[in-house]
């Protein structure tokens, strides 16, 4: 396997296609000891809700079950090709989905050959995604080699996979692999629309779908605007400011998808003092917050952008009311603001960081310091990095987002921002194109060299837990293991905690990190040895067990600690031993680890003597069961010994 990942839905609650979207789940807070928690459900649920979420707006391209049908033979592998926005992706994950059930196990694989975690190892019932839509002329044929890999692997194991192709590169397709290509249609527009309406059970008519201005935008639109379309036409109806019937809803969600980024130019145009446009740019980034924030975030960024200077007198100037007034900035009975005209604020917002690209980096800069303002409250700050990125990363800055974390976890801030950073990642990580960056950034800061501050390696640790761990597992392993490797305080125990939760919920990557741990290349000696002694901690042991591994881990723990380290877990491995079947694996474990070394052997004699003794001698003890498993061994190290009956080979597996 691969750094694999449990198949999300298209970067978005809808059926979508390529483009950026913003709908990741933010389950980032604090609790009141400032550790960071998760808010929703168990991550490695989330994969399998949003699969089926997705499969309740899917609406079906057409050729979608020619493809499934071909990948209803084990070994299939399958190509979509289709333009651009024509739901690629969506498609790829219903076809898997499908064919692997809701109980079945659906990984995407990493496009990048450098995040590659070690060879592929699937079973009959495993099904993988490969998107390679966003990969560029210059990398496809370096992308055909990896797929031309995985391909060959799958059909031995009898796996499947679905192949998502870059739009416009098909003449630059190998020949072997043309046969596999299905080429996807585009979904009808009116179609999904309605879909859409009916389950956020918004009513209409089929002669309101038909105008002809919505007609012409759902032919031509990608399937990621018809999704946004939909949204807007909800929140026109959840908002109440905007009619009471479709048409109204209709007609105020397309001038927002089509009308104002016109409106909005014109606007910051009229308004050409540094003031005006100070206070337009921050209510649109602090859409929904306090008017004081809105106030005292504008000042941020004059200071931040070294425009503060107006040398009249406070008293002089317009208060913050007529300021609003101006720019037609409306104020709520609560004292928040907005904008009166649906989703206006995500126009200014594009406005200035497209059409002013020097100021990007002073921008980032005031979200740094305007997110520790004290009229922000958590919701406002999650708010800000949500808009923030959606802008940095639209305007291809990536580098802004993962500078933010940096800063916001750097040690002695008046406040912690430690949840902010970690949603910062999440929504990096979550992003089409630039979710393989953030993955190679957050390598680096585990692998390098560089000194991390604690929060840093907290909010890693956790992104890692709670985000890549239900997306990228094997990639999120990694990273956790370097993190635990690292000199530190607690935080490293915390990385360390998670790492051994993480391998120890899958046998995958349980055999992942004892390959890792027992590689040549592994030289943190004692820092490996205390996660060897932590992986053979016997948590309930059974018959279905990687034997092999724990003797191998075994084995390891034998040559490199001193007896006193490992001797206290012999004897819980003893006593969790708990059917024939496994106290005889469990058992062999040990002996194969001491294979060869009569002084090991007659420690393990010595620390089953004192354990079996202690039963004697401890209330709520079972003496019965501890003399039996202390007998068996016993017989067994005599017999590898050759003391009593003819000498004999441990357990095999």
């Amino acid at each position: 396997m691969t750094g694999g990942t449990s198949v999300n839905e298209p970067r978005g609650p809808v059926h979508s296609g390529n483009g950026p979207q913003f709908n990741a789940p933010i389950w980032i807070s604090e609790d009141a000891f400032g550790r960071l928690t998760r808010r929703g459900p168990d991550p490695r649920r989330i994969s399998l809700q949003r699969r089926r979420l997705l499969r309740r707006r899917f609406a079906p391209p057409r050729h979608f079950y020619d493809a499934l049908e071909r990948l209803s033979a084990p070994g299939a592998v399958v190509l979509l090709d289709g333009p651009r926005g024509s739901g690629r992706r969506a498609a790829a994950t219903m076809l898997l989905h499908r064919s692997c059930g809701d109980g079945g196990r659906l990984e995407e694989l990493s496009a990048e050959p450098e995040q590659r975690e070690g060879r592929l190892d699937p079973g009959p019932s495993d099904h993988y995604l490969l998107d390679l839509s966003n990969v560029s002329h210059a990398d496809y044929f370096g992308a055909q080699r990896l797929l031309a890999s995985y391909r060959s692997t799958v059909e031995e194991s009898s796996a499947r996979m679905a192949v998502v192709l870059p739009d416009g590169l098909d003449h630059l397709l190998d020949t072997d692999l043309r046969p596999l290509v299905v080429h996807l249609g585009r979904p009808r527009g009116a179609a999904v629309l309605r879909l859409y309406l009916r389950l956020d059970g918004i009513p209409f008519t089929r002669e309101e779908t038909d105008e002809e201005a919505l007609r012409h935008f759902l032919v031509t639109a990608p399937m990621r605007e018809l999704a946004k379309l939909a949204d807007l036409i909800r929140r026109a109806r959840d908002s109440g400011r905007h009619g009471n019937h479709f048409s109204a809803w209709c007609a105020e969600a397309m001038a927002a998808v089509t009308d104002w980024a016109g409106e909005a130019a014109r606007q910051v145009s009229s308004h050409r003092t540094v003031q005006e446009r100070a206070m337009l740019l921050t209510a649109a980034m602090f859409s929904g917050a306090s008017a004081d924030a809105v106030f005292h975030g504008s000042d941020c960024l004059l200071r931040t952008l070294d425009h503060a200077g107006d040398e009249m007198p406070r008293l002089a100037q317009s208060d913050l009311g007529e300021q609003l007034e101006s720019l037609k900035i409306r104020r709520d009975t609560e004292g928040r603001i907005g904008f009166e005209r649906l989703a206006y604020d995500s126009a200014i917002r594009t406005h200035f960081w497209k059409n002013f690209p020097d100021l990007r980096d002073g921008l980032r800069d005031w979200v740094e310091y305007a997110a520790r303002l004290p009229d922000l409250t958590r919701d406002d700050r999650m708010n800000l990095v949500e808009r923030f990125a959606e802008q940095a990363l639209g305007a291809g800055r990536p580098d802004h987002l993962w500078s933010l974390v940096e800063r916001w976890t750097r040690p002695g801030g008046r406040m912690s921002l430690n949840a902010e950073a970690a949603s910062t990642l999440e929504r990096g990580l979550a992003h089409e194109r630039y979710g393989g960056r953030f993955r190679a950034q957050t390598y680096e800061w585990a692998a390098g060299r560089t000194a991390l501050s604690a929060d840093l390696v907290r909010v890693l640790t956790e992104v890692c837990r709670q985000v890549m761990a239900s997306t990228h597992p094997a990639q999120a392993l990694v990273r956790l293991h370097h993190l635990a490797l690292r000199p530190g305080g607690e935080e490293i125990g915390e990385a360390r905690t998670a790492l051994l939760e993480l391998a120890r919920g899958s046998r995958r990557l349980r055999a992942r990190l004892t390959g890792r741990l027992l590689s040549p290349e592994s030289s943190n000696g004692h820092a490996n040895l205390e996660l060897y002694l932590d992986l053979v901690e016997p948590l309930g042991l059974r018959a279905r067990e990687p034997w092999p591994q724990l003797a191998e881990l075994w084995t390891a723990v034998m040559d490199e600690g001193p007896v006193e380290t490992w001797s206290p877990t012999v004897g819980r491995w003893l006593s969790a031993l708990r059917t024939d079947e496994g106290r005889h694996h469990a058992l062999g474990v040990l002996l194969d680890a001491a294979s060869g070394r009569n002084d090991v052997l007659n420690r393990l004699y010595a620390i089953t003597c004192d354990w079996a003794a202690t039963a004697l001698h401890t209330p709520g003890r079972h003496p019965d069961h501890r003399a039996a498993t202390a007998t068996l061994f016993w017989s067994m190290i005599d017999r590898v010994q050759g003391v009593g009956s003819a000498g004999g080979s441990s357990t095999s597996f």
